[in-house]
């Protein structure tokens, strides 16, 4: 990779970290002018830059997802936008987020992503994660109206106990965001709450029957209705979370000490998701302290029902 991509990928990553996003821009402006982000079409999807610099205003506007679940969840805010300036916004997302997408607002048409070349017709495309650059987003500027999906609750039972989701593996593509289930038991020692094992293939992930409750696997826009249902979703730094914000659901966010740049530092809150609420690693790999803020937060909540 060029000195000039690196350089500034480095220097990107730190602007976004400490929430000087204007300073980010000024960098991907650079590495735009170089037309080095064209050079990589040949790398995986998310590994691409798509957009050339091209206005989107009176355009017929390609988004591609080439991201992962979580990454679409997120950034799916920015159609309303795109759609304000644009003549018409047509969404290239994964086939198993099309249904939840039709919930958007600002989206002409959606499109199942796969390996070939999309068939529409554009004028400008661009990858669904460049669109905060296209805008020049800053702290201020971040489009933060929630919901911006919307579905309907799932009644998940009858009683008027605290209904609390729980997730604790991200997938194996990066495991150091993954808890392992053993330092979760605490939270199933508290009394008073209904906690519902939401991991996708839990067995696998550790989970023991008798603990919580296990609704079963859902399709996406199902399990989307579930999270809807909940009082609160506990969760690692996975799909789920980003769901449970864009649905605006309360979320704990768990994360590793060498987080993600879009949950920034320092915070214990996200200005992408007005109802999230992080719990941070102090060591990296070392989970037990974030498990004992958890607990004793989770604690606090079941008195305030």
């Amino acid at each position: 990779m060029p000195e000039i991509s690196k350089l500034s990928s480095e220097t990107w990553m730190k602007a976004m970290r400490s929430g000087d996003f204007e300073k980010a821009w000024l960098f991907s402006d650079k590495v735009l002018a170089s037309g080095i982000n064209r050079d990589y079409q040949n790398l995986p999807r998310h590994f691409q830059s798509v957009w050339d610099g091209t206005p989107l205003n009176d355009k017929r506007v390609l988004i591609r997802c080439y991201h992962g679940l979580g990454d679409t969840i997120q950034f799916i805010r920015y159609a309303a936008l795109v759609k304000q300036i644009a003549r018409e916004v047509t969404v290239w997302a994964q086939p198993s987020l099309i249904d939840l997408l039709k919930t958007v607002k600002g989206i002409d048409r959606l499109l199942p992503l796969h390996d070939g070349t999309p068939e529409v017709k554009f004028d400008v495309d661009v990858e669904i994660m460049e669109l905060p650059h296209v805008f020049r987003t800053t702290l201020s500027t971040l489009p933060v109206t929630v919901p911006y999906i919307y579905v309907e609750p799932l009644k998940l039972t009858s009683t008027s106990l605290p209904k609390i989701g729980l997730v604790w593996q991200a997938g194996d593509w990066d495991q150091s965001r993954n808890i392992p289930f053993s330092l979760l038991r605490p939270l199933f020692d508290v009394p008073g709450l209904e906690i519902f094992i939401l991991q996708s293939n839990a067995k696998v992930a550790g989970w023991k029957e008798g603990l919580g409750i296990h609704p079963g696997e859902f399709k996406l826009f199902d399990y989307a209705n579930v999270i809807k249902g909940l009082d609160l979703l506990i969760s690692v730094d996975s799909m789920p979370a980003h769901l449970a914000g864009a649905l605006n659901v309360p979320v704990w966010l768990m994360l590793q000490k060498q987080a993600d740049w879009r949950w920034m530092e320092n915070r214990s809150d996200s200005p992408w998701y007005p109802s999230m609420k992080i719990f941070r690693q102090e060591k990296q790999g070392e989970w037990e302290t974030v498990m004992r803020e958890v607990v004793g937060e989770i604690s606090k909540l079941r008195y305030r029902q």
